[in-house]
């Protein structure tokens, strides 16, 4: 999803990607899809891979350590313009999320992309 000078649209903070190492131990291959529902609906979600089915109104905006990362479209649009952040912090996890027993849960940060960034995301096509 990223050529040599596209900004990557989601990246992972090392404490998320030392969760994924633990939680593809356990489960397999994993995936994420972040929407814009309520409640658990605004938090990432991760699943095992496959598990949910994702449509036409689902964009994967890259992957984390080869772990696909979706969004929702009308979330995708609201959010096209931040780059995200996939971090851990303690507390429990959405309840189908698979880091829910693990006493902490994946949350999204996020920044705005420069002029630059963007510029070089329209080019591309990304946004």
């Amino acid at each position: 999803m990223k050529g040599p000078d596209i900004p990557q649209q989601v990246l992972a903070t090392d404490a998320a990607l030392n969760l994924m190492a633990k939680l593809f131990a356990k489960h397999g291959e994993l995936m994420f899809h972040q929407s814009g529902g309520c409640c658990d609906g605004s938090s990432p979600m991760c699943y095992p891979r496959g598990e949910f089915l994702v449509g036409d109104q689902d964009v994967l905006i890259g992957t984390l350590a080869g772990t696909p990362f979706y969004i929702g479209r009308s979330q995708f649009e609201y959010w096209k313009h931040t780059q995200l952040i996939l971090d851990v912090v303690p507390g429990r996890g959405g309840m189908f999320s698979l880091e829910g027993p693990e006493g902490v849960r994946f949350l999204t940060r996020s920044r705005v992309f420069t002029n630059d960034e963007i510029i070089q995301l329209r080019a591309a096509g990304r946004i």
